[in-house]
């Protein structure tokens, strides 16, 4: 953590702001896409199919945030920032070889993986603030959510003119192509330009960063266990 905000500290939140942007803008494509796919009976989807396709990707990245905000503050947000939107960007660009539910899922699975960026951004952009001025630039970062906005205005533009309005269906596949592109250039951009630091906690290990949420959930056993006699005590 910083003691005072620096112009360091303001590139560091603006690269993070703009890879959160590309992460959540990709994140949110496969909505766009698969009901698209859907809508043309490209694939002989049924309903269950189409949720498990919405969900997976939403599902992947709520599961792994913790884990991913814990690698960043071990090891920094550079590199695990990097890492991601480079390994989000390979199963974007194999999902235009899709043929069938399960390669479509299992690519869906690696690239919802961005949405862990939530984590890693807020994990990354405190270290470079005081206290008094985290509210801001955490306000900051989440002005990031927009991406989602952005491929919900412009994916299904985009996928017109690439299938020329429909006439050439298979013209869907160059839209991952374009979000993984998207991802590269970002990833390229982070690791030249943004610099690596540390909170002061990283040294300490995975079970010590957890103990916090082990004693949280402590307190609200040993809080139903008094609430839950306190109600016996009264009825009696």
């Amino acid at each position: 953590m910083e003691r005072v905000a620096t112009a360091q500290s303001h590139k560091a939140l603006a690269l993070n702001t703009i890879a959160f942007t590309v992460c959540f803008a990709a994140w949110m494509m496969n909505g766009v896409l698969v009901t698209f796919l859907a809508a043309n009976e490209v694939f002989d989807w049924g309903s269950v199919e189409i949720g498990w396709l919405m969900g997976i990707p939403v599902l992947t990245g709520a599961i792994f945030r913790l884990p991913a905000g814990m690698l960043t503050d071990k090891f920094g947000g550079k590199w695990i920032y990097g890492g991601l939107l480079f390994f989000c960007a390979i199963p974007m660009y194999m999902i235009q070889y899709a043929d069938s539910f399960l390669y479509y899922a299992l690519c869906s699975a690696g690239w919802g993986l961005a949405g862990v960026s939530f984590s890693i951004g807020i994990a990354y952009s405190s270290v470079w603030y005081p206290k008094e001025r985290q509210g801001m630039a955490l306000g900051i970062f989440g002005a990031g959510n927009a991406g989602a906005a952005l491929t919900a205005l412009f994916a299904p533009t985009l996928l017109s003119t690439l299938t020329d309005g429909g006439t050439n269906i298979e013209g869907w596949r160059q839209l991952p192509v374009f979000y993984a592109s998207a991802l590269v250039i970002m990833g390229i951009v982070f690791v030249l330009f943004s610099t690596n630091k540390k909170p002061a906690s990283s040294g300490a290990s995975f079970a010590e960063m957890l103990q916090p949420v082990t004693r949280t959930r402590s307190l609200e056993s040993l809080s139903a266990s008094v609430s839950g006699r306190s109600s016996i005590i009264a009825h009696r």
